[in-house]
């Protein structure tokens, strides 16, 4: 082995390696048992494209160019396409239309060109309808409703209105009934949603709106019809997401399975699913001590049975009679389309997000850490030591620590392969990946701990965790670097402007200005901060007061940014102010703006540059000379 300083170890796997022929796995849908996903590709400007895949291995594109299978919906999107009898109905992102596409043919409009958006649709067959969520742009006040979309004329109905948000329209098996979920402003769906039913009358419209569960203080998740004609749903009514079942002739509900664990997650994004029916059973996965589990649950008996999984993330379960999809990950192995056989228990994969083999020598498997933090409470993340069979560190020395804060923040960090975790590793950084308070996977009151405390407990738990390895002798106190996204780019803001702890720090897209954002952002999160910070503008001097742009003068490391010119989320803006106060103090900083870049990066190029960018940055600020050459990045006051 090669001795050599931690930070100059030479890694086969680079920011090329990691863009090349990567691929981003996302929605899934089942057609009886034809399996259908969603595919974005960073080669092509992050174009999503819905695959076929056939039984004989082969796959077939649906989405042709220029196409491209995205909606803006809430600006996150989700739930952009669906499929029934080999018809496809999509939301195409250049327009934000709907399209119908006989699969082989060319897809045709079924909306007009206007500021309006679509997403989460769900098939009518006995009214030839689609029925879905609509975001109406066309005034300033943009309107949320379920509506109904003719298959003969196009027509749109609305349904249900009134409401600031609406997720999960599901029809009745019979058709009957449609099921929805709905919340108002200042809750965000893991805050506070309602269930609500309605017959379907003659004409097609709704009948009396029933309410089934759901509050300002409990959470509904996926409300599904079984092939029973009952609803069921997930609730957090006791302080974790479980499932409940509503009977639509008695009007009762009742538990499922009560369980210490997560079978809901956060609804960022729409056509979210943990689970679905086969027979009288449900194939569910679900969260535990922040890793993911797999399980059927009897509709009979309830009793909840573990399927052994290699996979330690699931997401996006499909489900009909023969068999599960889901986008599986584990800690060495690129995520990827799975399906399993409910007959035989056989896991196939059917795509991974990269075909790349990397030598187990090059790659850190995370350990699930648990670290004492404020308020005599326990914090999670997890950690990576450096891992190169290549190289071993001079004797005595530590290495550096990139903590990385995920985005949200009411989200959470995943124990999956992670390529751009491993470039680190591989060059002799640990990482540690922080689940701060306030992350999903821990039930309601860890989520909770973060209600008003933005900036503070996400930052102390982000800060603490370093700490606490660094006085193990896992990582040099004095090299600690923190990086994160969106809100985890505001925690990272906070650390560096509000502790000690970090010398470093890159912020991608991250948040500056609490009150800019509060006042230039769009509906979905503009009351998020109410719950976060508290009432706007009622409570500006906290805003002030946790805001890293009014505190810039306690700003005194390196920083770098990443900003995409068209992120509506995090305007650049909120990037410039810092930056230009980072130069006026004489600070290093440096500053990536992408054009045709929203509010996180889908182009290769602009992957591959954020991802060599933030490792120059390091290494100009701690001395050490990168194994491999790159691109250097403007820096000002260096």
């Amino acid at each position: 082995m090669t001795v050599a300083s931690y930070g100059a170890w030479k890694s086969p796997i680079s920011s090329d390696l990691i863009v090349a022929g990567a691929i981003g796995l996302g929605q899934i849908k089942l057609d009886g048992n034809t399996i259908y996903w969603s595919e974005s590709r960073p080669t092509e400007g992050g174009r999503n494209l819905i695959i076929q895949y056939l039984e004989n291995g082969q796959t077939i594109e649906v989405t042709p160019l220029p196409f491209n299978a995205r909606t803006r919906v809430h600006e996150y999107g989700g739930g952009a396409f669906m499929i029934a009898d080999e018809t496809v109905y999509f939301s195409n992102f250049g327009d934000q239309r709907l399209y119908q596409q006989k699969v082989g043919t060319e897809p045709i409009s079924l909306t007009p060109e206007a500021p309006l958006r679509y997403a989460d649709a769900v098939l009518d067959k006995t009214r030839n309808r689609l029925i879905c969520v609509r975001e109406d742009h066309q005034s300033q006040t943009v309107e949320n409703t379920i509506v109904a979309i003719s298959l003969t004329d196009q027509s749109q109905t609305i349904l249900v209105s009134g409401s600031d948000f609406y997720a999960f329209p599901r029809l009745s098996l019979d058709g009957s009934r449609l099921s929805w979920i709905c919340w108002d402003h200042p809750n965000m769906p893991w805050d506070g949603t309602e269930l609500w039913t309605a017959k379907i009358e003659l004409d097609g419209r709704l009948g009396t709106p029933e309410k089934i569960a759901g509050g300002l203080e409990e959470s509904i998740f996926q409300p599904e019809w079984s092939p029973d004609g009952s609803l069921i749903f997930i609730s957090d009514r006791t302080g974790w997401w479980n499932f409940y079942r509503w009977n639509p002739t008695d009007q009762t509900t009742d538990s499922l399975c009560e369980k210490a664990a997560e079978f809901g997650l956060p609804l960022w994004v729409f056509g979210m699913s943990t689970y679905g029916f086969a027979g009288n059973k449900i194939i569910c996965s679900y969260t535990e001590n922040g890793l993911s589990c797999f399980a059927s649950l009897s509709l009979n008996t309830r009793e909840l049975i573990p399927i052994e999984s290699p996979f330690t993330s699931i997401a996006g379960l499909q489900v009909c009679s023969d068999h599960a999809v889901f986008v599986g990950g584990s800690s060495t192995e690129p995520t990827a389309i799975v399906k399993y056989d409910l007959n035989t228990q056989q896991f196939t994969v059917l795509r991974r997000a990269s075909e790349l083999r990397i030598d187990p020598g090059y790659l850190s498997t995370p350990e699930a850490i648990e670290f004492p933090t404020e308020n005599n409470l326990t914090s999670h993340a997890l950690y990576y030591a450096p891992r190169n069979k290549d190289y071993t560190a001079p004797e005595g020395e530590r290495p550096p620590m990139l903590v990385k804060s995920h985005g949200g923040p009411t989200a959470s960090t995943s124990a999956a392969f992670n390529l751009g975790i491993q470039y680190w590793t591989s060059r002799g950084f640990a990482v540690l990946d922080v689940n701060y308070g306030g992350s999903t996977g821990y039930g309601r009151a860890y989520r909770e701990r973060l209600k008003g405390t933005w900036g503070i407990v996400d930052v102390d738990d982000c800060a603490n965790g370093a700490k606490y390895l660094a006085e193990q002798g896992k990582a040099d106190g004095d090299r600690l670097v923190i990086a994160g996204g969106s809100a985890g780019g505001y925690t990272t803001l906070c650390a560096l402007t509000f502790r000690n702890t970090f010398k470093a720090g890159a912020s991608y897209y991250g948040v500056s200005d609490l009150k800019a954002l509060a006042e230039d952002t769009h509906k979905f999160e503009s009351r998020y901060l109410d719950g976060l910070i508290g009432a706007y503008p009622e409570r500006s001097d906290l805003y002030d007061e946790r805001s890293p742009i009014s505190a810039v003068d306690h700003l005194s490391c390196p920083v770098i940014f990443f900003q995409g010119d068209e992120d509506k989320i995090v305007p650049p803006n909120q990037a410039e102010m810092m930056v230009e106060a980072l130069k006026q103090k004489g600070l290093p900083v440096a500053y990536v703006l992408f054009e045709g870049e929203q509010h996180g990066f889908r182009k290769a190029e602009n992957i591959k540059r954020a991802l060599d960018g933030e490792f120059y940055f390091y290494s100009q600020v701690f001395k050490y000379e990168p194994a491999d050459k790159i691109e250097p990045v403007p820096i000002s006051n260096l």
